[in-house]
């Protein structure tokens, strides 16, 4: 696929992605409200399950990932704008940087890059009794996979995935343009929206965690 002009489109919203996105949020949100603890134990169980049991996944998608990413960027593909070939940068690489870990990790940063490591060593995720030469392992390795290279190889696929088909290929800025070279044109139909109201309910739900950790930090500053 050769690049094409980018091109302003007017900005408008695609109802089938957002009532089903908004119907995910909002069910969710009720109810949490009207029974909280329920959801509470439920959420818990699940977490524990899928830690249990689907966390090797999770580890070898990460990894694969990461090598993915690092494999493009090393290769000729690295090269390649993510954008016209006459763009130029709009920021610095340092600017660039900057907004990756202001956007990226800021906010949970400071708090559980100390305290992810001390939980993971007195109760250790996969069971066990904590405060032992195992534990303090497990828990240093758990730190490096949420804090080291992996947690940026997820965010430079989706971001690639993202940008070459929008910036490049002027297609829409939604993560069912990656589906182009698989399904054409079929992307903006029903599996092409139900990709993006995934997206948008990942995207809340993770901006709502962030958001929890950032207002329980400000508190706790302004307490002390």
């Amino acid at each position: 696929m050769s690049a094409v002009e980018p091109q302003l489109l007017p900005v408008r919203t695609l109802r089938p992605v957002f009532v089903l996105a908004a119907m995910v949020v909002c069910t969710f949100a009720l109810l949490v409200s009207l029974f909280p603890l329920e959801a509470g134990r439920v959420l818990l169980d699940a977490q524990t399950w899928a830690s249990r049991n689907v966390g090797w996944y999770y580890l070898l998608a990460m990894t694969v990932y990461l090598v993915f990413v690092l494999g493009v960027a090393l290769s000729s593909y690295g090269n390649i704008k993510l954008g016209a070939d006459h763009d130029e940068p709009e920021f610095s690489y340092l600017s660039w940087a900057g907004m990756l870990f202001a956007a990226g990790i800021s906010i949970t940063l400071f708090f559980f890059c100390v305290s992810e490591p001390l939980t993971h060593y007195l109760q250790p995720p996969q069971g066990g009794t904590g405060s032992g030469e195992a534990s303090a392992r497990q828990a240093m390795q758990l730190l490096f996979l949420h804090w080291g290279l992996h947690g940026w190889g997820v965010f430079a696929l989706a971001a690639m995935a993202l940008a070459y088909f929008a910036f490049r290929h002027n297609l829409p800025l939604a993560l069912r343009s990656a589906l182009y070279p698989l399904i054409g044109k079929r992307m903006n139909g029903p599996i092409g929206y139900t990709v993006d109201a995934l997206g948008i309910v990942a995207t809340v739900f993770g901006l709502g965690a962030d958001m929890g950790f950032g207002v329980l930090h400000l508190n706790a500053g302004l307490s002390a």
